[in-house]
């Protein structure tokens, strides 16, 4: 069984919006991905946009911000089968 609290049902709605579940456990399998996400990596603007837990380290500034740093690259992870993406920048082993 699944247990979500009132504040979580938007959250649980908007991501199932997109994904049609085949049994109470690829609604966990989802949902798992999905607060994972929702927490650590999806921006808040609330936050002034900031993420609650981020799991990558913070990038700081660049005098170019629209450039990517020199001897890094940019990784794309698909999430919940490439309904969302997480970037992060990562070094360029020299």
């Amino acid at each position: 069984m699944l247990f979500v609290n009132d504040s979580s049902v938007v959250h649980v709605e908007t991501c199932l919006d997109f994904m049609i579940p085949i049994d109470a456990q690829h609604i966990r399998q989802i949902l798992k991905e999905w607060v994972r996400h929702y927490n650590g990596a999806r921006p808040h603007s609330s936050l002034g946009p900031g993420i609650p837990e981020p799991m990558f380290p913070k990038v700081e500034p660049q005098a170019k911000r629209h450039e990517i740093p020199e001897n890094h690259r940019v990784l794309v992870t698909p999430i919940l089968a490439g309904l969302h993406h997480e970037y992060k920048l990562e070094r360029i082993a020299a």
